[in-house]
């Protein structure tokens, strides 16, 4: 059988990934625009060739004769993933579904005329007179086609939604924006494994954020602390929005709020794993489950194996922004060495200066505290 995997990306996030094909005994071909990323020296064989450059990299996986393709924690990359698993009959989803589950839109679309609990919105372009929008405040501006925080702002009034609907939209690559009323509740994120249409509910994720203007996270807990009810009623919401997707295979991060009475919205839904070690750490450690293993079993025609492969433990990810975050982490590692899971990142350069999701300035892995 050959044994050779694509995986699009060569950024950290993408490491567990590769890591993962290569215990597996896969050959990692990673291909990514050259930066020194950390996905470049892991790799069997990097190409050098942009994640956007979809023909480029289908000639070459033809050339490999590829079993499968994947990546993890990137919207950007997956619309790569099943562009080439489309053309080259490898298992991905469609390509309806890739514009469906990487365009807010079009999801929004799709959720309004299928039923699916979303707010309403309504679709910014450059020659919209924003002084004639009927909106009901407060609101959210956000990309239609970003993730990572990136262009979010959240407005009171009419006072800045002119500066924030313009930086929202030089965020984003087609140009277009969302406005859509903001959602009370407490956020969440909920994991799923998908293999031919069928779902498989992971995980629950507790969501903390700096709230408004950005709502950059700052930590997760898994599993979240919910009523089985509550529970029961999450997994069916999401399943059904997923079929809305048309996300039949691979991972899923859907990003929901449940306000004080109960009641569910979806924010949005990436046909991905979650980043921030959502995915690639926090599943693993609080369900036992081999997430990383399982898109890789997926992109390669395989059922998802749920053989857990460690005893669940709830476990929780903490950020750093500022001076004051890492001396707690500082202090975590030197008096309680125990209680320290993974050290998942650090660019300490960037404290006191992080504006989104892609320049805070660590992440760490612990056992929770509080549960």
């Amino acid at each position: 059988m050959n044994k050779n995997i694509a995986i699009i990306g060569a950024n950290y996030f993408q490491l567990p990934l590769i890591k993962k094909a290569k215990e597996m005994g896969y050959t990692t071909h990673v291909f990514a625009w050259s930066e020194n990323g950390a996905g470049e020296t892991e790799a069997d064989v990097f190409h050098p060739i942009s994640i956007v450059e979809k023909e480029e990299i289908l000639k070459v996986c033809r050339e490999l004769k590829i079993c499968g393709i994947c990546s993890i924690a990137s919207d950007l990359a997956i619309i790569t993933v099943n562009y080439i698993a489309d053309k080259m009959g490898l298992v991905g989803n469609s390509m309806i579904s890739t514009m469906k589950s990487t365009n807010k839109y079009l999801m929004r679309i799709a959720f309004e005329e299928n039923g699916d609990p979303s707010p309403k919105s309504i679709l910014v372009n450059k020659i919209v007179d924003l002084s004639r929008l009927e909106l009901e405040y407060p609101i959210i501006v956000k990309p239609t086609d970003r993730s990572g925080s990136r262009g979010i702002y959240k407005l009171e009034n009419f006072k800045g939604l002119e500066e924030a609907v313009q930086v929202a939209m030089f965020e984003s690559f087609e140009k277009k924006v969302l406005i859509e009323e903001f959602v009370e509740g407490q956020e969440y994120s909920v994991e799923h494994i998908s293999y031919h249409g069928q779902h498989y509910f992971l995980a629950l994720t507790l969501k903390y954020t700096t709230g408004a203007p950005h709502f950059i996270e700052t930590g997760h807990l898994e599993p979240a602390p919910v009523d089985k009810n509550t529970l029961e009623k999450v997994k069916a919401v999401v399943a059904h929005a997923l079929d809305t997707l048309e996300i039949e295979n691979g991972a899923s991060h859907a990003e929901i709020k449940i306000d004080d009475n109960g009641n569910i919205k979806i924010i949005e839904i990436g046909a991905r794993m979650g980043g921030d070690c959502i995915g690639s750490d926090l599943v693993q450690y609080s369900t036992g489950y081999d997430f990383v293993k399982m898109v890789i079993q997926v992109a390669c025609g395989e059922k998802p194996d749920f053989t857990q492969v460690c005893d669940p433990i709830a476990v929780e990810s903490v950020f750093i922004f500022n001076n004051e975050d890492l001396k707690i982490f500082n202090e975590l590692k030197e008096n309680n060495p125990s209680e320290l899971l993974r050290v998942a990142d650090l660019h300490l350069e960037f404290i006191d200066g992080i504006t989104d999701s892609s320049n805070r300035a660590g992440c760490y892995i612990r056992k929770a505290r509080k549960y």
